[in-house]
């Protein structure tokens, strides 16, 4: 006589047997933890606003940083350093401009001999300018481009070139914006140069795909940032209104109704730069709180 098993303990045991028998493949899937040990991030831009924040998140998730900026900028990437430290991470500074080919390949020389072998490029460094496109001087041009850009550029063939080097892979991770997703008014070069910098994102991850480097970008909406006081400012002589008047307006065109801190988009960055994100490449991710769709 067979006995009789229960439905639960039969269920399992014919489960089982499907499962060895299919053709499942047999690499263990799963989920990826955020957190990372003994990695190395370079950010440029990391003195202040949306750089301060990637630096910091990143610090958080597990990485060593080395902080970039402009020499002028020294007590701020002093203080990110030492913040930095205080979170039980280890960091150091790099001074450089973007612009600057020879300077980029010094500054990840410098991250590598300090902090070891480079996993993360963040290139968030970037200006920004508010004057209308028939106002717009050749100065203004190539200045926009070369730091937005060509910096964006340099970064990215510096960075990829350790990786391959390395032969172990790594992420390189750019600032686009939102208005590379939309033209905004009285900033249409700055928006110029973000839409390079998404086609390139898109490029470029065709082309290093097969070096198992994934390449994204983030596109930030209105931040509460430095970049945007400036661009208060500039508005300010140009409309007349009060200082802050500007900012605060933007609010009524965002889906969320709240224009965002550096932190918002830091958490995106935190996504890209982890293993969650292995199987994304070629994308610039909006972090505006519905503003461009809105």
């Amino acid at each position: 006589m067979i006995p009789r098993l229960p439905t639960a303990v039969l269920s399992r045991s014919l489960l089982s047997r499907s499962l060895v028998g299919s053709s499942l493949p047999s690499r263990r899937r799963g989920f990826a933890t955020s957190k990372v040990a003994c990695k190395s991030a370079v950010v440029t831009g990391a003195a202040q606003g949306i750089g301060k924040a990637i630096a910091l998140r990143l610090a958080q998730d597990g990485f060593d940083i080395c902080v970039n900026d402009l020499e002028g900028n020294s007590s701020m990437v002093e203080d990110v350093v030492n913040e930095i430290k205080a979170l039980g991470r280890n960091a150091v500074p790099a001074y450089a401009d973007v612009s600057k080919l020879p300077q980029v390949e010094a500054m990840v020389e410098t991250s590598v001999n300090s902090l070891g072998p480079l996993n993360v490029f963040v290139a968030n460094a970037g200006i920004a300018q508010v004057k209308w496109t028939m106002d717009s001087t050749e100065a203004d041009l190539q200045r926009l481009f070369e730091v937005n850009f060509y910096g964006v550029v340099y970064s990215d063939q510096v960075a990829a070139r350790h990786f391959i080097k390395q032969g172990s892979g790594g992420k390189i991770i750019n600032a686009a914006s939102a208005a590379s997703f939309r033209p905004f008014l009285m900033a249409p070069i700055y928006g110029a140069t973000k839409a390079a910098v998404r086609s390139l994102t898109q490029s470029l991850a065709l082309e290093l795909a097969k070096e198992n480097i994934t390449v994204n970008a983030y596109a930030p909406g209105i931040v509460d940032s430095p970049m945007w006081e400036t661009i208060d400012e500039e508005l300010m002589a140009i409309n007349g209104l009060p200082k802050g008047e500007n900012f605060k307006s933007t609010k009524k065109t965002i889906a969320l109704g709240r224009t965002s801190v550096p932190e918002d988009v830091a958490k995106m960055v935190s996504f890209l730069a982890s293993p969650d994100s292995d199987y994304v490449t070629g994308q610039t991710m909006l972090v505006d709180g519905g503003m461009v769709f809105s």
